[in-house]
């Protein structure tokens, strides 16, 4: 790498993104990590990057759907930093339930995070990276924003649906010099998932593998290869563009 550059993810603490943030870390970015409520976790991964990788970090935290918070946390980081060079949208909340229970709170709740807070985060960086003529804004969406969505998930499938046109718009205003882009994952052994099909005596990783031309669930790292990808200068061609990791689905 030819600089020091600055990432900030969000939503730090999951199982993707600790893993975007280590595939960063070994390449000697300096990361910000960012957290709602996992703290401890948060500081547990800066304190082994920062010992394994020997890079940077700061630790900050922030309601993604309070405007004041973001506004707060962005102060804070350029408080430090001269700006962020990259930021990946990995925050995400979701509220699954049988569709008859479903109302306009539960609608909010999600977009409030997934949409607004990641809108407004976003506008306020990509300014930024537009004065300094040079960024990258990666989106963690989802499959189930394309093709793969369940009236279970509703709320979720469309924010993240709100993510994709979101990037193409973004992708056309803050052009020529930010680059933004998605990844759209699909089933991820994460630890949420892996809950879920425990649950299930792991009858749903066995049913839904049969839908995936590879005939497995996807690993975090595999998710976070695509992400550093697309916020290296190796990607400089990509914008606006919506890049499946989902093992094909059948």
């Amino acid at each position: 790498m030819e600089k020091e550059k600055v990432v900030l993810i969000t939503g730090s603490s999951s199982d993707i993104g600790q893993m975007i943030a280590q595939k960063f870390a070994n390449l000697g970015y300096s990361l910000i990590l960012h957290y709602f409520t996992s703290e401890q976790e948060v500081n547990t991964l800066a304190r082994m990057v920062e010992e394994k990788y020997e890079v940077n970090t700061m630790v900050v935290q922030a309601d993604l759907g309070n405007l004041e918070d973001i506004n707060n946390m962005v102060e804070k980081i350029l408080k430090r930093y001269r700006g962020v060079d990259i930021l990946v949208n990995n925050a995400a909340v979701e509220n699954n339930s049988d569709f008859s229970k479903k109302d306009m709170d539960s609608m909010e709740e999600v977009f409030k995070v997934n949409v607004f807070g990641a809108f407004w985060l976003s506008k306020l960086l990509a300014n930024w990276m537009y004065k300094q003529q040079y960024g990258k804004i990666v989106f963690i969406s989802s499959n189930n924003a394309l093709d793969q969505n369940d009236p279970v998930t509703l709320e979720y499938d469309a924010s993240k649906a709100a993510q994709i046109s979101m990037v193409k718009n973004l992708s056309k205003y803050y052009a020529p010099y930010v680059n933004v882009n998605a990844v759209a994952p699909g089933w991820i052994s994460t630890k949420s998932v892996e809950k879920i099909n425990s649950s299930l005596n792991g009858k749903l990783e066995e049913e839904e593998s049969k839908r995936i031309c590879l005939n497995r669930f996807g690993r975090p790292e595999e998710v976070a290869e695509v992400v550093v990808f697309l916020a290296s200068d190796k990607a400089s061609y990509i914008n606006g563009e919506i890049i499946r990791v989902d093992g094909g689905i059948k």
